[in-house]
């Protein structure tokens, strides 16, 4: 018998009671500023943000669900031992004792967030208000049979649990097979003396500057294609064949174009590594870019070179020409001075035969680990997809029209 048809077969005929979070917990906040944490905390220290900080004294020593009230609103965190909260942290503790606590983590978890919005007027939820999370609903599988509601509470939590588990191994083993990959691929493009000649960017190629547009300047479809600044460091990886956005056709006159085989910079980011963050260009067609990019025109392999700037020591080399002021800003002058090694550059068809053997290399390793089509990215995509499928069905209770306090 599947775990599911087990559950069907637990849930038959079952009668659910709907009560609020408040009838199921104590609720309360923190009461520490985030600036309370420290680096070598012996204590957990829960605040809003998605990682937990570390403190030297505690508040509680108990089983307890966090939630952020704040920032990332709506996120929860189950947690055992001893700890403290930010003030804007809503701790819940004094569990109904025919309530599992792990049970209750996965409702909220599944759909808090969704319930806020439905309750705020604003187009982003800010914060919690205590009487909305107090009203929180819960549903209790057969409440007349304590013994059957826990069992049938302790499946549920047994079946996501088990998920939770598959895909934090997944997880695990795509955080260590990138450190694999970043290892090979800063080994493969490093080389001895004698093995390379390393030229400045400046001398292999020329740098172009895009045009500017604007969001109000998207359109669906029947556009241009373009590559915004932001895209580069948020959804292209080391070459894209296709864009992501379009603008108005009657821009094509005022917009500049990267060509097949340029590489795009952007010159802008919020951090240093996301300036000067590099994409290659390898669709049939040209493709605008905005003001914010710079398309590297040069004769070598486009993903060699893209490659070759995501090395530690191309962005440590990088690093000294991003001008960090308001907005981290690269010094294209600068920038164009910085030497990438090319094998062979007495013979072209050499080099570009070298340069072709270590991308197909690091291909390999990059599907392995960033691909969202094969490899490991989207074992991890499918995994997520299944358990959110048989958490929605777990969760199909009959809802409520109202719940009583």
């Amino acid at each position: 018998m599947s775990e599911m048809s087990y559950l069907e077969k637990l849930l038959d005929g079952v009668e659910v009671e709907w009560k609020t979070l408040g009838q199921t917990c104590k609720i309360e906040t923190g009461k520490l500023n985030a600036n309370a944490a420290v680096d070598d905390g012996e204590y957990m220290f829960f605040t809003t943000a998605k990682e937990t900080s570390k403190i030297d004294k505690f508040r509680w020593d108990t089983e307890a669900l966090l939630i952020a009230g704040n920032a990332n609103v709506g996120e929860v965190k189950h947690y055992i031992g001893k700890f403290e909260a930010y003030q804007r942290t809503y701790v819940l503790t004094n569990f109904d004792e025919n309530v599992s606590v792990r049970f209750l983590y996965f409702v909220l978890s599944h759909s808090l967030k969704k319930y806020l919005e439905e309750r705020t007027n604003s187009a982003a939820m800010t914060y919690i208000v205590l009487s909305t999370l107090e009203n929180f609903p819960i549903p209790i599988p057969c409440p007349d049979n304590p013994e059957k509601s826990l069992a049938i509470q302790s499946e549920i939590v047994r079946i996501l649990d088990k998920f939770t588990a598959l895909t934090a191994e997944l997880t695990a083993e795509l955080n260590m097979r990138k450190k694999q990959y970043n290892y090979y691929r800063d080994q493969l493009l490093s080389f001895k003396e004698g093995e390379v000649e390393w030229k400045t960017l400046g001398e292999i190629g020329e740098f172009i500057r895009g045009k500017r547009f604007t969001k109000a300047d998207y359109v669906e479809d029947g556009g241009i294609s373009v590559i915004h600044y932001g895209e580069i460091y948020t959804r292209y990886g080391v070459y894209t064949t296709h864009s992501l956005s379009q603008v108005r056709a009657d821009m094509a006159a005022s917009l500049r174009y990267a060509k097949h085989g340029d590489v795009v910079i952007t010159d802008v980011g919020e951090t240093v590594e996301d300036v000067g963050k590099a994409v290659a260009w390898l669709g049939d067609d040209d493709i605008a870019i905005h003001d914010h990019c710079y398309a590297f025109r040069h004769s070598l392999n486009p993903k060699f070179i893209s490659y070759y700037m995501q090395t530690d020591s191309f962005i440590s080399e990088k690093a000294k020409y991003v001008a960090r002021t308001k907005v981290n800003t690269l010094l294209i002058n600068g920038f164009s001075k910085i030497m990438i090694p090319v094998p062979y550059p007495k013979d072209h068809e050499k080099s570009l035969k070298e340069q072709a053997r270590i991308v197909e290399i690091l291909d390999k390793f990059d599907t392995l680990t960033n691909s969202i089509t094969e490899g490991l990215p989207r074992e991890i995509e499918l995994r997520q997809k299944q358990y959110e499928y048989y958490r929605d069905l777990l969760f199909s209770f009959p809802k409520p029209e109202t719940v009583s306090n």
